[in-house]
């Protein structure tokens, strides 16, 4: 198989960002008939009500529950295939069978209350910056309508980098997550590091591609690359925008050896053995 199909499907984080725009014209819709439009205050007002509902917060979840149920989905997809090509055929159909009454099971969980929390945080970003648009205005000395005339027709656009933000990245983190649940179910302690290979693609994360990265050890790109800035350490997909992603090492004979490993903040090349020695008797490939 290739190494490709362990990416999230852009699909799923369309269809996600698609699923919380909807949410904010919902929303938007619900102030035209709450509030007095020529009122800047009255439109911060109703703002702030709606998205402290529960129908809001039922939105949010149900916006989560379908992109990480689609992750989900489409992933056993994915392992099974990885089942007929690395001899691990029965262990990976137990663990499917299985998982959702597993620590993969609670992993899914998580992760759509995670998203549901983001949702139902952001806007309070959003109406921080409603509240500053709306002061500076009137500072100026405009007309309360026309104040409030801009801050209906801006309020979208002040919502959807917000939203291309959490699409992105939310999907990537939660299939990083499915796939390291996985992985460990399994005894499979290590992934390669891939990727999306285009002109997007940071410096830091293009010198990972085909870097073999353990679980239990993830790297600093940034400062692997030797950046002014870190954003930490993290796995493939795991960091905000990265459309990187993990491909678990299932069999040692599928890699090209010597291959570069990260351990202990540095990247060393390791023939096999080497590779097969550090990993234990723990990683379910060296078998």
């Amino acid at each position: 198989m290739r190494n490709d199909d362990w990416s999230p499907r852009t699909k799923i984080e369309r269809d996600y960002r698609i699923s919380i725009r909807n949410i904010i014209r919902d929303v938007l819709g619900r102030i035209d008939d709450m509030s007095d439009l020529t009122n800047p205050y009255g439109i911060l007002t109703a703002m702030s009500d709606v998205f402290s509902t529960d129908l809001y917060r039922d939105f949010a979840l149900a916006a989560a529950k379908r992109m990480v149920t689609a992750l989900y989905v489409g992933s056993r997809r994915t392992w099974r295939e990885a089942a007929r090509e690395a001899m691990k055929g029965r262990e990976i159909y137990e663990m499917l069978q299985s998982e959702l009454k597993s620590p993969v099971g609670d992993r899914v969980r998580d992760l759509v209350e995670q998203n549901a929390r983001l949702i139902t945080s952001f806007p309070q970003d959003i109406a921080t910056r409603a509240n500053a648009f709306v002061r500076e205005e009137a500072e100026k000395g405009r007309r309360a309508s026309a104040i409030a005339d801009d801050l209906m027709r801006q309020f979208p656009d002040m919502a959807e980098s917000r939203i291309q933000l959490i699409a992105r990245t939310e999907t990537s983190k939660a299939s990083t997550a499915l796939t390291r649940a996985r992985s460990e179910e399994l005894g499979t302690v290590a992934y390669t590091w891939r990727s999306s290979k285009d002109a997007r693609v940071r410096r830091s994360h293009r010198r990972m591609d085909g870097v073999i990265v353990f679980w239990n050890d993830p790297p600093s790109p940034e400062e692997l690359d030797r950046e002014k800035r870190s954003y930490g350490r993290y796995h493939a997909g795991d960091t905000f925008n990265c459309r990187c992603f993990p491909v678990p090492v299932l069999r040692l004979d599928h890699i090209q050896w010597p291959a570069r490993v990260h351990v202990n903040g540095e990247i060393r090349r390791m023939t096999r053995h080497e590779f097969a020695s550090l990993a234990g008797g723990a990683h379910a490939a060296a078998a």
